[in-house]
């Protein structure tokens, strides 16, 4: 099947920032960012309303990009808890806003998003922002939640499958 003009959007989750990018695929196989951001919401804001703010803000960067693919980084716990829960939650609404808009889900691993875009997979996060810098022309951005959600996007789109 050939794959033109496929348009992806990448998801680091999180509560107070969610980083999301939209990528896409074109058909002369020339990977292109299209636009990304973050949402931020306020600590001491209520869950539902900062999960309510995601699910708005995630919204409107569908309907300006129509992408038809969401790829979405797993969780993974190191020591907090508390941080888990509120990632999971974020996570949960970015799914299901992707769904509601039919796009099709894939979930990667941290460690396979390292590995597929700087090719190590306990990479730093210089080491992510440089290598993401070399696959998307003129990227200049050094946000982590950003460049993690590029990230995500990239090791979807260019197809790569790892055992996890």
């Amino acid at each position: 099947m050939a794959e033109t003009n496929r348009v992806v959007l990448g998801i680091d989750p999180g509560t107070g920032k969610c980083g999301w990018s939209v990528v896409r695929k074109a058909k002369n196989k020339s990977t292109e960012l299209l636009d990304c951001g973050c949402v931020e919401t306020k600590a001491n804001t209520p869950l539902p309303d900062r999960l309510e703010l995601i699910a708005s803000e995630l919204e409107k960067v569908i309907k300006k990009h129509s992408p038809g693919e969401l790829a979405i980084e797993e969780i993974f716990f190191v020591k907090n808890v508390k941080t888990g829960i509120s990632v999971a939650h974020a996570r949960g609404v970015a799914i299901l806003v992707g769904k509601r808009a039919k796009l099709d889900i894939f979930e990667y691993k941290p460690n396979v998003i390292k590995l597929s875009v700087a090719g190590y997979g306990h990479a730093t996060k210089d080491q992510m922002i440089k290598m993401v810098g070399l696959q998307v022309r003129n990227c200049k951005i050094t946000q982590d939640d950003t460049i993690d959600a590029i990230a995500v996007a990239l090791c979807h789109i260019e197809g790569v499958r790892l055992p996890s």
